[in-house]
């Protein structure tokens, strides 16, 4: 049986690794263990934030409506409730750059959420 080589399928798979650990520090980018171990860690932390860039994002617009509803002696709290005992359906990220770019229309929106108390 014919001795089987695997030098290209090889050298593949290390130069990908090598590609993806580039941007490291010193051997973490030159040498061949140390940049599968910094690749995977960072496709790891690449896989869990792609999930966690959801919440950040949410906690970011409450952040902004928060503050906006503050301008109009309101807490959060009390104008996402406003807006649901009025029957509004509008979601943070819309409230959020409403806050942010129309002053006028978040200061109607806040004025139908005062109107529920």
């Amino acid at each position: 049986m014919p001795r089987v080589k695997n030098g290209v399928a090889h050298h593949a798979r290390k130069k990908k690794i090598m590609e993806a650990a580039k941007g490291a520090r010193g051997g973490r980018s030159k040498l061949y263990k140390a940049a599968k171990e910094t690749a995977e860690r960072a496709m790891r932390y690449a896989y869990r934030d792609r999930r966690k860039k959801k919440s950040d994002f949410r906690t970011l617009w409450i952040t902004r409506i928060n503050a906006a509803a503050r301008l109009h002696d309101l807490s959060y709290s009390r104008l996402i409730a406003g807006l649901n005992k009025a029957g509004v359906e509008i979601n943070r990220k819309v409230l959020a750059d409403l806050a942010v770019h129309d002053a006028d229309a978040f200061a109607r929106v806040a004025e139908v959420a005062k109107g529920q108390k």
